[in-house]
């Protein structure tokens, strides 16, 4: 518990008391055992964080957060006149210039830092972070360490699941899900860091020991005004004027932008190896990493072997049980994050050779003979790259179920049609999650970027709004060692329209239409779903 005073000294508030009373001289001595951004999920003793909104200041909702039991406001000026008008009692208010920049810490202060408590390792990049952050975890438990997952998919305890609604939780909920780890033993937290997080404090106040970069490509330019605007959210978790700074970091180098978060890294440090790189067999820049792949072989299944040699010059051979070249960088970040937290280096390589990633190339089997896959890519780079594992992997055709997400950047849509048109020889679009935006309107977006390619270089192209009938569309199309590839989703269980989240699980549904596949007419197959309009391209 934490007396008000004291988290106001922490955070260089002043406490006022709003309708002072007869507990004015006592009101800075009260414990508080929480903090809440929201009213509804304050519990007695908590302090209530009004931050001021780009409609509705926070503090509008004073009053439900002190019937429920706040002992405290955290807000600014505007707030603390709003917190007078909820209330006739004495209410102490911790007023604060920013109180979002003062968010992270006052959550850390009110749970005991508990960060502090274990080695924290921070994942950040475009794509990978998902995959890398399962691959870290199984190698840090494979090395016997208690290890806690904050990520995408879910959060894990200890194994222990607990279902995630943002990549990375705002900081009151992320400093208690800490605390809880601290609780249960956990001496080693692996966590997914968004560019949102980085950019809008989520994980302020959290002390990292290692930060890992996978790559940088194109998404979130509806948040971020262009790539170097993105790059340098990114790059808080390695910048040397940074509160968040990890204190060591492991950044693959394979891009330039990788090569260039490196350089951000080492500024302002004293130690050349707290900064260790990663790069993979013919990238650039692969002779200067310290941790390198070589030797890759990949088998029929999807299995890699390759040979990891690290800093102390060992050369290891070690096994991802995932396709793709990228997952091979994955897992040469995966081990070398392992080691930069004091984890046997054979043990975490053990550890990652069996990792399955939920929606990160899930095959989906029901007996069909050809492949079918569900991949969360969602965005240019990490589509040509799924497609181009795929297409290494078969002598068939592919078709890939694509769509493109609402309320989100809008550039990137015709530059996923483009991708999938010149890669696959079927591009069934469909609706991803239009959110309030009018699905037709996405649609035609993520066309007109397919339709962009020559016919001449392009498959078939299909326009099915609805997701379901899509991904049915693709199945009655393959044929005995084709790939149907259901990409954009991945993990998610729900489609959101209009607001609204309907249940929707690309797996299920692509599952239900291998079912009819196998049950349907003579020749296995069935006629393409009715609603769907065709724009020609090669067969």
């Amino acid at each position: 518990m934490t007396q008000i005073s004291v988290l106001a000294d922490a955070i260089g508030a002043r406490v006022e008391i709003v309708n002072p009373g007869a507990g004015e001289d006592t009101a800075g001595r009260v414990a508080v055992t929480g903090i809440d951004l929201r009213a509804q999920g304050i519990r007695p003793g908590d302090v209530f964080a009004a931050l001021p909104g780009a409609k509705t200041h926070g503090a509008s909702f004073a009053g439900t957060a002190l019937e429920r039991g706040a002992v405290a406001v955290l807000t600014d000026e505007a707030g603390r006149d709003l917190v007078a008008e909820a209330t006739s009692d004495p209410v102490a208010v911790l007023v604060h210039p920013e109180p979002r920049a003062a968010l992270g810490a006052a959550s850390a202060t009110v749970y005991g830092h508990p960060s502090r408590s274990m080695q924290v390792i921070g994942i950040t990049g475009t794509s990978g972070k998902t995959t890398t952050s399962y691959l870290v975890e199984a190698g840090l438990v494979a090395a016997g360490r208690v290890v806690g997952l904050v990520g995408t998919v879910e959060t894990r305890i200890e194994g222990i699941r607990v279902p995630s609604t943002l990549t990375t939780p705002e900081a009151p909920q992320l400093h208690a899900l800490f605390a809880v780890m601290r609780e249960r033993g956990v001496d080693t937290v692996v966590m997914e860091v968004s560019s949102h997080a980085l950019a809008l404090g989520r994980v302020d106040a959290t002390e990292f020991a290692v930060g890992g970069f996978t790559n940088l490509s194109q998404d979130h330019l509806d948040f971020h005004k262009d790539l170097d605007d993105y790059f340098g959210a990114k790059a808080r978790l390695f910048a040397e004027d940074s509160p968040v700074r990890a204190r060591r970091a492991v950044v693959c180098t394979d891009d330039v932008w990788g090569r260039r978060m490196a350089e951000v890294a080492r500024a302002g440090r004293d130690d050349a190896t707290a900064v260790r790189t990663v790069g993979g067999e013919g990238a650039a820049g692969t002779a200067a990493a310290d941790w390198t792949v070589t030797d890759e072989v990949p088998d029929e299944t999807g299995v890699q072997q390759f040979t990891l040699t690290g800093p102390d010059g060992i050369a290891r051979r070690a096994t991802v049980g995932l396709p793709g070249r990228y997952n091979v960088t994955n897992a040469a970040l995966a081990v070398a994050l392992c080691a930069e937290v004091g984890a046997d280096i054979d043990a975490a390589i053990r550890g990652i050779a069996d990792v399955a990633v939920p929606g990160r190339v899930e095959r989906v089997e029901r007996g069909q003979d050809f492949l079918a896959v569900v991949d969360y890519a969602h965005k240019p780079a990490a589509l040509d790259a799924v497609i181009g594992t795929l297409r290494a992997a078969t002598e068939g055709r592919i078709a890939v179920v694509v769509g493109a997400g609402g309320d989100r950047d809008r550039t990137k849509r015709p530059i996923m049609g483009e991708v999938a048109a010149r890669a696959a020889d079927l591009v069934v679009v469909t609706d991803d999650n239009p959110r309030t935006e009018n699905p037709a309107a996405i649609r035609a977006a993520v066309l007109d970027g397919a339709h962009s390619v020559p016919a001449a270089e392009r498959g078939e192209i299909l326009e099915i709004g609805d997701r379901a009938a899509a991904i049915d569309a693709a199945v009655a199309w393959a044929r005995p060692g084709d790939v149907v590839l259901v990409a954009g989703k991945g993990h998610e269980t729900g489609q959101e329209i209009e607001g609204v989240k309907h249940p929707f699980d690309d797996r299920e549904v692509l599952g239900a239409a291998l079912d009819k596949y196998r049950t349907a007419g003579p020749d296995g197959h069935h006629p393409p779903a009715a609603g769907g309009s065709h724009h020609g391209g090669k067969a």
